[in-house]
């Protein structure tokens, strides 16, 4: 057994009778943590050697000690995201030979015909604790733990391996900002890299408690924290934002967190939360490919992700040559078109370990031994990175990468639709939002629109358009290709209508809604991703 498995680091854990998981009132030590581990593995173990099962659920404890099990008895977790539709499932769970299908109570309905499309058996998660302890198998770094999916440019769902080197490796680097008596607070959901990465194997490896919570709450988080004495919290996205849009109180500071870590938080969520709860953030940047990883530099410029790390480059995607740094001016980015490109490993592949049975998917992001991330960047001329977005076949949106082909599949079945073309457009606070261009034969309808979404099974629910534009003709190349670039540079300043969805439902976008929109940007130190 090697120090850097998340096998070995849990059997460091098996004598300590410290706190080692709470949820909802309930405390297990690590060492009823890693029993519950080793009950899994052994449960696991019944099903076959090195079956891969498929979970969907919520952050409850059945799901720590089934990661637990995997690790510990060579099985592997393939974490489907019950966000996705029920088509987008069982694609998933086909495509990583999904032979068992666990489910937590809220996701039965769902895991039912998912199952039975595969034809497999569908289970309670809570049946996984009730079988009595076995051995253990010897683990090795490059041994599959979990798959964990996210999205590439050709519109599949890719499925990145998850191994032990790849969960142990962060959890050991993070675990240096712990201590055994901290508690590290995760609502992130686990079927995620991040909080599997920054939560969960952190707390393992320094032996600090891990609080997990069903599903991310902002006004639950700060009672939760004083409860729970909560040091360490994970987010990703907008989390920050969410919680600062709770009321203020005259206490918020009185609290015991230390340190929140994550990323995509806006560089003025980031200051904001840490002044009014009294803690440091620390914003990264990586993926679940963790091929290529930024350390925050507090005293660089607001918004910055750091410097690049040895190895790392930004190259122009198209000509594989150094960007030049960006011309920086009162936050604006002078030369976009020369400054921005695509971050590179070229040394190597850092944590990546590939993707699962899928060729095609390795073959887009290792090119000659470097990793080619999809990730958008500038370098100013002090050396320090801006994000400035993902290619235009994918979108991040509330911390889910999403990709267009699928979507734009879709909208093409509306009735009246000539043509339908799909990109990123930033969000005030973080990530994207999902913007479509249409060529209609027609009038615009938007209720029977409204309706044609809700009535798509294959799209989710972060999939759905949050602008429309409406054009007589889309921008095209000489191959009749759309010029996605063109249509993101644009946005909603468009002289094409333009309609949104809102709470209320879709209306026609205003100039007075636009200039709300550029002030949120403004708010949250992101006007430079307006300037395209």
């Amino acid at each position: 057994m090697t120090a850097n498995t998340l096998a070995s680091l849990l059997l460091a854990r098996a004598e300590d009778d410290r706190p080692g998981l709470m949820f909802e009132g309930t405390v297990w030590s690590w060492r009823e943590h890693v029993a519950a581990c080793r009950a899994a593995a052994a449960w696991l173990s019944g099903r076959g050697a090195g079956s891969h099962i498929g979970v969907l659920s919520e952050n409850v404890p059945e799901l720590v000690f089934l990661v637990g099990g995997a690790a510990l008895g060579g099985h592997v977790v393939v974490a489907l995201n019950p966000t996705r539709s029920v088509d987008e499932l069982i694609r998933d769970a086909r495509a990583t030979d999904v032979a068992l299908l666990l489910a937590d109570a809220p996701y039965a309905d769902v895991a039912r015909p998912v199952a039975e499309a595969l034809g497999v058996e569908a289970m309670p998660l809570s049946a996984v604790t009730s079988e009595p302890s076995g051995a253990v198998d010897p683990a090795e770094p490059s041994d599959l733990v979990m798959l964990i999916f996210t999205s590439g440019t050709s519109g599949r769902p890719r499925a990145v391996r998850i191994t032990q080197r790849k969960i142990a490796v962060p959890g050991v680097s993070l675990a240096a900002l712990l201590t055994p008596d901290d508690v590290v607070y995760c609502s992130m959901p686990l079927f995620h890299s991040g909080a599997l990465m920054a939560a969960y194997a952190p707390a393992v490896a320094s032996g600090a408690a891990l609080v997990v919570r069903r599903r991310f709450s902002a006004s639950g988080l700060l009672p939760d924290i004083r409860r729970y004495g909560g040091t360490y919290l994970h987010y990703v996205g907008k989390a920050l934002s969410y919680v600062l849009a709770t009321p203020e109180r005259p206490d918020d500071a009185g609290n015991p967190l230390r340190i929140a870590f994550g990323n995509e938080g806006s560089a003025v969520a980031i200051r904001r939360f840490g002044e009014r709860f009294g803690c440091q953030v620390i914003d990264a940047f990586g993926s679940t490919e963790t091929a290529i990883s930024l350390t925050p530099d507090p005293s660089g410029p607001p918004g910055c992700l750091g410097r690049l790390p040895e190895g790392v480059r930004i190259l122009d995607p198209f000509t594989g040559r150094p960007c030049p740094p960006g011309r920086v001016e009162h936050g604006r980015l002078l030369n976009p078109d020369e400054a921005v490109g695509e971050l590179v490993n070229t040394a190597g592949l850092g944590l990546f370990e590939g993707y699962y049975n899928d060729p095609e998917a390795d073959a887009e992001r290792i090119r000659d031994g470097t990793f080619w991330s999809g990730d958008l960047a500038y370098m100013d001329a002090d050396g320090y990175v801006f994000f400035a977005g993902r290619g235009t076949e994918r979108l991040r949106v509330d911390g889910e990468n999403l990709a267009v082909a699928p979507i734009e599949a879709a909208l093409r079945e509306f009735a009246g639709v000539v043509e339908a073309a799909v990109y990123p457009v930033p969000d005030a606070a973080a990530g994207d939002q999902v913007m479509a261009a249409l060529v209609l034969e027609g009038a615009f309808d938007p209720d029977a629109f409204t309706a044609f979404l809700a009535s798509r099974r294959d799209l989710g629910a972060k999939s759905l358009p949050r602008y429309i534009r409406l054009s007589d003709q889309l921008p095209l190349t000489p191959s009749h290709k759309v010029i996605k670039r063109l249509l993101a540079r644009d946005g909603w300043r468009t002289a094409d209508p333009v309609w949104w969805r809102t709470a209320a439902g879709l209306r026609p976008l205003t100039d007075a809604d636009v200039k709300g929109i550029e002030e949120q940007f403004v708010r949250h130190g992101r006007q430079h991703l307006l300037e395209r």
